[in-house]
Parts: C-alpha cells; structure tokens; sequence
C-alpha cells in the first residue's frame, strides 16, 4: 500500500518545496494601469512602469536579460507593483477617473499615447525608450530613467526608490 501512495508523496513534497515555488516565480508579474487601480486601493505600495514599443532594441534587451534577473524579479515582488505599457497603444486607458488616449494616431509615424507623454516625458527633450517611472505610495513620482540598464544598474535604482 505504502509504495503505491509513496510516489504521490514525494510529487507533493517536491511540487511544494521552496525551491519549485521559487521555480514559478522568475517572472515579474506585469500589471495593467486597471489592475493596478485596483491593487493600489487594496494596498499602496510603490510603482514601477516600463514604457516600450515593438521596435526598441533596447527595450527587448531589458526584457530578456535585466527583467528577468532573480533579484530584480525578487525586489519587483516585494517591493512594487509593476506596470509595462506599450507607448504606442491605441487603447483608451482608464485610471483613476480619468481617460487616457493615443492622441498623436495618424498624426506621426510612431504615434506615442498620452500616458507616457504624461508620465515619462522631459521638458525640451524628445521623448525617448526605453522610459522607465518609479512612484512612490501615493504616486508621485520619485525617478526616472531613460536608458538602457543592466540587471546591476535596474537593480540598484530599485532599491535606491
């Protein structure tokens, strides 16, 4: 009897094992501006939010190297709530009671959405990506970045915030 329910033991113990749940968790988990309305009213916490588009190289290096660090993943966990939004949606976003659009559609050529032009833009300088905003609990925004970062270098601006 026992080694017929032994291999179903051992699948239990290994499936809950801090080492398969640490397995499971090696992404960040990317919220969307209405899921993090929604945490935000549960529980305040700082915010981190990556603006990227399809053709940023730069952008698609931090996704596969820096975003994907065991420690940046860990800290992001732990420490914010992660948005990445796409500069160049067309989506009409609500947050906050407010409405966000892409105002620059058919005007030019990599039309940007008003979110990141709010959040992500510098006063007489063209925007640019990769545009990375961290907020703090009541979110206002405590930095900006708009480079390319190692894993060492996000990591270091996280805990900085």
């Amino acid at each position: 009897m026992l080694s017929k329910i032994l291999p179903f033991i051992l699948l239990g113990f290994l499936l809950t094992s801090p080492h398969a749940v640490a397995q499971q968790d090696t992404e960040i988990h990317w919220l969307t501006f209405q899921e993090l309305q929604d945490s935000l009213a549960i529980k305040p916490k700082k915010v981190f939010i990556d603006f990227y588009t399809d053709w940023c190289l730069y952008c698609k290096k931090m996704d596969k190297v820096s975003f994907r660090d065991a420690q940046v993943v860990a800290t992001m966990h732990k420490d914010y709530y992660a948005v990445k939004m796409n500069a160049e949606s067309k989506d009409t976003i609500v947050f906050n009671g407010d409405t966000f659009i892409n105002t620059q559609t058919g005007k030019q050529r990599n039309p940007m959405h008003e979110i990141p032009l709010l959040l992500a833009s510098r006063p007489d300088v063209p925007f640019s990506l990769p545009a990375m905003v961290v907020l703090n609990e009541n979110f206002q925004i405590t930095d900006r970045y708009f480079e390319y970062m190692d894993k060492k270098k996000l990591l270091k601006a996280l805990e900085a915030n």
